[in-house]
């Protein structure tokens, strides 16, 4: 094989295409499918939802949604996106994490423990959640942002041009991101962040006691998830790449194959499989990975 910089740029281009098309192709499977905290969520292709795993605080009292385009499954709390840009959300919400109800426009939700970000269409950043203890205030003044995620105390944003901004915590690095460039996704983890670049590589910061950051040798990566101390990588080839913690069994997915969705949770992972299947590994408490019986998991298919 050669080396990255003898490879001839025409070569390069179309390698960078086809990831590309490929990213473009998962993006909406991507939103249909949230592991959160100790429960899962999926968007089924009749824009229902259905969902799994612990539901002491109403997390999972999601069966009168209807119209619902994506999900984040977060701490104790679920968040959906309704076709016309409203948002829905159950379960415990002390922090007001919960208070969607006046949010407009929205395209894309991301939601952790105590905070939940929303990102609007016109490329600005919507917040409700304990504010104030993590210093979130700023995600107002956010622009052209093509992307969001939010971790246990910190939230970066992707924006247009490739580069990344962030606000909140950084006792463990998680939000140096100033350098990157040429990113296509990101995800927060409880205190780490990923990125992933145009050219299918992965960046990482942040925590690192479990190695989640290591990343440097993944290639042909379309999409990233962020876990509690785990990081997933789904592959072009529909395979799927995990670094970090595994202690539940959570990265053990080098069997998983046809995968076009991955989400990884606190301490459990979930694939999305080609025919609408969901593949689930790790921590199980709470049946939180009982998604054997889940059909028809996806955008219907005029989101495709």
């Amino acid at each position: 094989m050669l080396p990255d910089e003898e490879i001839p740029l025409e070569e390069k281009k179309s390698a960078f295409a086809y990831l590309a098309q490929k990213r473009e192709q998962i993006a909406n499977f991507q939103m249909c499918l949230s592991a959160g905290g100790h429960h899962k969520i999926g968007v089924k292709s009749d824009d229902t939802v259905i969902s799994g795993g612990l539901n002491d605080c109403g997390q999972c009292n999601t069966q009168g949604w209807l119209d619902i385009v994506a999900v984040a499954a977060g701490g104790w709390y679920t968040i959906g996106v309704k076709a016309n840009g409203t948002v829905v959300s159950v379960g415990h919400s002390p922090d007001g994490q919960c208070n969607t109800k006046g949010w407009q426009n929205i395209v894309a939700v991301s939601a952790h423990a105590f905070n939940t970000v929303g990102l609007k269409a016109d490329g600005t950043v919507v917040s409700v959640g304990r504010h104030a203890n993590f210093k979130f205030h700023n995600i107002l003044n956010w622009r052209d942002i093509a992307a969001i995620s939010v971790g246990w105390a910190h939230v970066v944003g992707l924006k247009m041009d490739g580069t990344v901004v962030s606000v909140g915590y950084n006792l463990f690095d998680q939000r140096n991101t100033q350098g990157w460039r040429d990113i296509v996704a990101i995800s927060a983890g409880s205190n780490h962040t990923v990125g992933l670049k145009v050219d299918g590589t992965v960046v990482a910061v942040g925590f690192n006691h479990y190695g989640q950051c290591n990343t440097q040798g993944w290639k042909d990566i379309v999409a990233v998830s962020a876990g509690f101390d785990h990081t997933v990588g789904l592959k072009v080839d529909g395979t799927v790449i995990s670094v970090g913690d595994n202690a539940n069994g959570q990265c053990n997915t080098q069997g998983w194959r046809d995968i076009v969705a991955v989400s990884a949770g606190w301490s459990h992972t979930a694939g999305l499989k080609e025919g609408g299947t969901v593949v689930s590994i790790g921590d199980n408490e709470h049946g939180q990975c009982n998604t054997q019986g889940w059909r028809d998991i996806g955008p219907g298919r005029e989101e495709v």
